[in-house]
């Protein structure tokens, strides 16, 4: 990698990573209460007032926090896959991680009396690994290729989305609207309890997909170069799909069904970074982080006194990005 390159990758991590602070602040600042900017500094160095240290410390701190982790989470995820089945329209959604990991949470929040919410990150982990298990079984034959986990991901996906309903429709009425709520994707509520739940995924998995990029560039080039270059296709695909299962069930678990970041970020920073995944990663990282913060400030700011979910406004531009892929791709 030139120099001149190099230089260009760290401006724009630098400039991606001072939008994650910047709209950090406008978040800690914006809301029912306006807290001027030299106030957030003494409530995060616990010198204000208990009013301002309570806004900030206890209700918009953690949700500015899960914001930043659960788009990251989402956005790698997608970037995985993406590498994985080589194919840039890919997403979490595709494979059936976050259809499996509704079916869990939802089974667990309409069947279990008294659970507690702590666990739901982990339940909703573990549908999702059962979901890319079941697809990977089906899609086995001599090998897994990226063509057929996507018809099968497709179908399992169909499935989750026809059990997750019957879930709801079939549960106590009065859960209907708080599993309505996180179905839709929220990160209303958020506490610190979800922040310690979902930091060490993050921590762990994005690092680790790092150490794996140079794997995913190999996967990228199809699977007889991949074979060529000495790569264990198969073994390394299962890892990776963990990572990238690992991470959007943790995020799902704690937002719910917040779509599309895993399709757009990964797609944005190939644009800005290039086909390397050593650049896509960080890239894709920071742009989840971005577009979730911008997401749900604006289901904070623009329709108050309601606070709408973040996942409304990444489907609203999702669903049109999405559009526009599959005409520019010539395949519609």
């Amino acid at each position: 990698m030139s120099r001149q390159r190099s230089m260009k990758y760290i401006v724009i991590l630098f400039s991606l990573f001072a939008a994650v602070v910047l709209l950090s602040l406008l978040s800690l600042s914006l809301g029912g209460v306006k807290v001027p900017i030299h106030e957030i500094w003494l409530s995060l160095t616990g010198s204000n007032t208990e009013n301002s240290n309570l806004i900030i410390m206890q209700f918009r701190l953690p949700r500015i926090l899960a914001a930043v982790l659960i788009g990251a989470a989402l956005a790698v995820a997608g970037a995985i896959l993406q590498g994985v089945i080589r194919n840039p329209l890919a997403s979490p959604d595709l494979l059936g991680v976050t259809g499996g990991a509704s079916v869990a949470v939802v089974a667990f929040m309409t069947l279990m009396t008294g659970y507690s919410i702590h666990w739901v990150p982990f339940i909703a982990i573990a549908g999702a690994i059962a979901a890319v298990v079941l697809n990977y079984v089906f899609a086995w034959k001599r090998g897994v290729s990226p063509f057929r986990l996507v018809l099968i991901g497709i179908g399992i996906s169909t499935a989750m989305g026809a059990l997750t309903t019957f879930l709801l429709i079939s549960g106590p009425a009065y859960l209907a609207a708080q599993v309505l709520n996180w179905m839709t994707g929220s990160i209303y509520g958020t506490n610190w309890s979800y922040i310690k739940v979902l930091w060490p995924w993050v921590a762990l998995f994005i690092p680790l997909a790092l150490l794996y990029a140079k794997e995913l560039n190999v996967q990228s080039l199809g699977e007889e170069t991949a074979r060529g270059l000495g790569s264990r296709i198969q073994l390394s695909r299962m890892i990776l799909l963990f990572y990238s299962v690992a991470l959007a069930g943790a995020a799902v678990g704690v937002a719910g069904m917040i779509s599309f970041i895993g399709l757009m970020a990964p797609h944005i920073a190939r644009r800005l970074g290039g086909n390397s995944y050593k650049i896509i990663i960080p890239v894709s990282a920071l742009l989840g982080s971005i577009i979730l913060l911008l997401a749900d400030l604006a289901g904070r700011l623009l329709f108050q006194p309601l606070d709408i979910p973040a996942g409304v406004f990444t489907a609203g531009i999702g669903a049109p990005f999405f559009m526009y892929l599959l005409f520019k791709r010539k395949k519609v």
